[in-house]
């Protein structure tokens, strides 16, 4: 349906005319009418035949996203989508990475400060991105060539082209820092072949290019020596058909299959520990698995998930089970209550403490507060999905969550 859509100008060009029009009166958040000197320089803009390119530009961090690359973002796909001139819209990263996330030392220091308004903007400016992104009326590709963590995949899954290539790598490590897999990643994670997506966000495992590309995640592969060529293609396109510029990405890209050792090969044993409705039946299964198949691979997902905030397994499983039954935009609205009330302290304090430890101090070894699954309650997890005072808005209305 995402590639129908796209190839229906007419209805595109109303559409946009009717979401212009909302948007100049609606109440979704107000982002600043001019990009600051800082988010020109950490998104950049390349013109090309028919097409534009947005580049993070942060390579000492790993292209990590603040609030004002966010907001910038926003603003260039909007005016991207309404212009007529435009067939397809790229986005790339600079350096060894598409995107690791957000700039969680920004943000922990941001509320450390006492500003949680600015935090609780930066996830509504994301996860706006991220729903414009979900419903986009022009063909988007995404080159995911690096590092592609966090939210750097909720910028750019939901596209309708995902790149990925030799040096790619994908992973969810927030349950490692005491907070979730978020801009929708209870969604797409959900959507994994078997409970694939259960085990990625709760051990934080990685994925390279070729196994995003076997489950899924991915649309094409291509070696990273091949880009140049790839986006010299792309460039000199004059077209804003999706089957146009899937050709391009074709004749570029490699057919690859998963190696020997791949977790895809363990589908079976993930679906038996991670099918599980709990946590705690889940670490059970693993533990029966270890001693039946003296398997290391148990062992390691057993360390991963015990180093992991109780708190947040229990957050994170819920929610990706919910994810499976949601569309997109119930997803952010959803993981938008949970990310505010993980920064707010008013249950625990999971989130400080895990950057601290990580990405601070760097002693790795925090302390998780409950400190055990078992000394947290059903009312401290449902905490984090109760509605707030001020909820996220997403135009739904005007822009059908398709995916």
């Amino acid at each position: 349906m995402q590639r129908l859509k796209a190839l229906l100008p007419q209805t595109r060009a109303s559409l946009r005319t009717i979401y212009s029009y909302h948007r100049a009166f609606s109440a979704q958040p107000n982002y600043a009418e001019r990009d600051d000197d800082d988010s020109q320089e950490q998104i950049l803009v390349e013109g090309r035949a028919k097409s534009r390119a947005a580049i993070l530009n942060r390579p000492a961090s790993l292209n990590s996203l603040n609030a004002s690359m966010v907001g910038r973002l926003k603003r260039l796909y909007d005016s991207w989508e309404e212009n007529s001139d435009i067939g397809f819209v790229l986005m790339k990263g600079s350096g060894r990475a598409f995107c690791s996330g957000a700039d969680v030392l920004r943000l922990y220091h941001t509320l450390n400060e006492g500003n949680a308004d600015e935090a609780e903007q930066f996830f509504k400016t994301l996860y706006s991105f991220v729903y414009l992104q979900g419903t986009y009326l022009k063909p988007h590709v995404a080159i995911l060539d690096g590092i592609t963590m966090g939210c750097g995949s909720g910028i750019s899954l939901p596209g309708m082209f995902r790149v990925v290539t030799d040096k790619t790598f994908f992973s969810h490590p927030e349950a490692q820092i005491g907070f979730h897999p978020d801009a929708g990643a209870s969604y797409i994670l959900s959507r994994l072949p078997g409970y694939l997506g259960e085990y990625l966000a709760l051990t934080g495992d990685k994925l390279n290019g070729v196994e995003m590309i076997a489950c899924g995640l991915a649309t094409h592969y291509s070696l990273n020596a091949r880009l140049p060529l790839l986006e010299e293609q792309l460039g000199k396109l004059i077209t804003d058909k999706p089957s146009v510029v899937e050709a391009s990405l074709a004749q570029y890209g490699d057919i690859v299959y998963p190696d020997k050792g791949s977790v895809l090969h363990r589908i079976d044993t993930i679906d038996r520990c991670f099918s599980h409705d709990t946590v705690e039946e889940i670490i059970e299964a693993l533990e029966k698995e270890a001693v039946e198949s003296y398997d290391n691979w148990c062992s390691t997902t057993l360390r991963r998930i015990r180093e992991a905030s109780p708190l947040s397994l229990k957050v994170i499983l819920r929610s990706i089970r919910e994810g499976r039954f949601e569309t997109l935009d119930k997803c952010l609205v959803r993981e938008y209550r949970m990310s505010i009330r993980g920064i707010s302290k008013n249950v625990s304090s999971d989130f400080f403490e895990g950057v601290r430890a990580r990405m601070v101090d760097k002693d790795f070894a925090p302390k998780w507060d409950p400190p055990s699954l078992k000394e947290i309650s059903e009312d401290v997890v449902e905490y984090y999905f109760s509605p707030l005072e001020s909820e996220l808005v997403l135009p739904t209305a005007l822009r059908e969550p398709y995916m």
